[in-house]
This record gives C-alpha cells, sequence and structure tokens, in this order.
C-alpha cells in the first residue's frame, strides 16, 4: 500500500489567506510587463504634457504683464504659439501680422498658406510641429521690431524653448534670428547652414532661412528656402526624428 502525500502547508495557507480577508485572484497567465511599461510611459507623457501646457499659461501671464511697451499697447493679443507642444521641431517666425494679431495664431492668411506648402513640400503638416515668434506682438503697421524689442523678448523666447524642448529649431527671418542667436549678419549669409546655440544650459541645433512673408515679396529667393528646406528633411533623417 502506498502512502498519499500530504501537503501539510496547504491549509495553513488557505486559513492564512482567509485570516487576511484576502480579495486575491489567481491567474495563470502571464504578467504582459512591455504593456504595464508602455502604459507608464503614456502616463509619464500625459503628466510632461500638462506641465508643458502649465508652463506656457504661466509664460503667457508673464508677457502680458510687461508694462511700457509700444507692441503690447497697439496689439489686440498676443500670440505666444501654437501646434505640437510635444514636436521635437520648433519654428520661429518674426512677429505677428494683422490676420495673426486678430485670430492669437501664427502664420495666417497668404504668409500661413505659402507656409504649409512649404513644409508639405518635406512632408511635414503644421500642425504636427510648434510654431512661435520672436516677438509676441504685432509691431505697429508691421513695421520691423527695433533691437530693444528684439533683446526684451528673447528671453521670453529662450523659456519658450525651454519648455517645449525641441530636437531642432527652424528660424525663419531676420528678427528670429538675431533673437535666438545675436547675430547682424544679413540672413542671406547666415541661412542654410547648421549651427548650435545653448539656452538654459541645453545644446539646440539650429537652422536659419527665410520668412516666407518676404518670400511673398521676393519670390525669385524661393529656390534658396527649397536649398534650406532639403537641409532640414536630412536632419530629420539623421536625428531619425519621427514627424
Amino acid at each position: 500500500m502506498s502512502k498519499k502525500v500530504i501537503n501539510q502547508n496547504a491549509n495553513y495557507d488557505s486559513e492564512l489567506l482567509n485570516s487576511i480577508d484576502s480579495n486575491f485572484i489567481f491567474d495563470e497567465n502571464p504578467i504582459n510587463r512591455l504593456k504595464n511599461a508602455s502604459s507608464n510611459l503614456k502616463k509619464r507623457n500625459e503628466v510632461d504634457e500638462i506641465d508643458k501646457e502649465k508652463a506656457l499659461n504661466e509664460l503667457k501671464l508673464q508677457i502680458n504683464s510687461i508694462i511700457d511697451c509700444e507692441l503690447k499697447d497697439n496689439s489686440k493679443k498676443i500670440v505666444l504659439g501654437d501646434g505640437n507642444i510635444n514636436s521635437p521641431i520648433m519654428l520661429v517666425g518674426e512677429a505677428p501680422g494683422i490676420e495673426e494679431d486678430s485670430a492669437g495664431l501664427t502664420f495666417m492668411g497668404e504668409v500661413g498658406d505659402l507656409l504649409k506648402k512649404m513644409l508639405n513640400a518635406i512632408n511635414i503638416k503644421k500642425e504636427n510641429i510648434y510654431s512661435t515668434y520672436a516677438v509676441n506682438f504685432r509691431p505697429p503697421e508691421d513695421r520691423k521690431p527695433s533691437s530693444k524689442e528684439i533683446k526684451r523678448y528673447s528671453q521670453f523666447l529662450q523659456k519658450q524653448i525651454s519648455i517645449i524642448k525641441p530636437k531642432l529649431i527652424i528660424l525663419m527671418g531676420s528678427t528670429a534670428m538675431k533673437s535666438l542667436t545675436g547675430l547682424n549678419s544679413k540672413i542671406s549669409i547666415e541661412r542654410g547652414r547648421w549651427k548650435e546655440v545653448i539656452v538654459q544650459n541645453t545644446t539646440y541645433n539650429i537652422i536659419i532661412t527665410f520668412n516666407p512673408s518676404y518670400l511673398l515679396r521676393a519670390t525669385e529667393n524661393k529656390k534658396y528656402s527649397w536649398e534650406d528646406l532639403k537641409k532640414i528633411k536630412q536632419k530629420i533623417i539623421d536625428l531619425k526624428i519621427i514627424i
């Protein structure tokens, strides 16, 4: 006769689980740790987006609180920026025009249509990038911002860059170039070459090109912008950016 092997711990285990009033559910299926990791990453991204939105709202209030500014005093709305705040690409224009001032959005009307065509040429949709301006209020009669105004607003641009944290920055126009790099040379000399700038201890890849509003007036320079766009496309490939 063979003895029946008794699991002496069985009753003890059962009594222990009952004593702590457990609601455990045992499943023989393996835990999908990859799914859990993906879920945690999604939560972190959602938190990052909330933090960015909060920081941008605070920056907007800060810019709106400045005093003794002809740009602000003669504008209808502040134009901080729009688009995808998590985008790896940030585009900086010069200053809002009359249509942007009315809508509170970047690159409207003919200028916006041309910009979209330029971006579409390298398979980028405007809504997938983040767009802003070197100066956040429309200059009276669309004049060029003064050096003093550019310097005053450059601190806000740098803060915005630190919030967005893009992989690369496209500077469109001499005002945007001067605001972030301090360069006073002609844009025709500086355009089309990748440079690096340091903003709050972080290095960013930048490229300078013509502003769409300028290209509407000087259509002969569109060929140079196309060369710049091809370089931007290649940089996106080199950095393995998904946009």
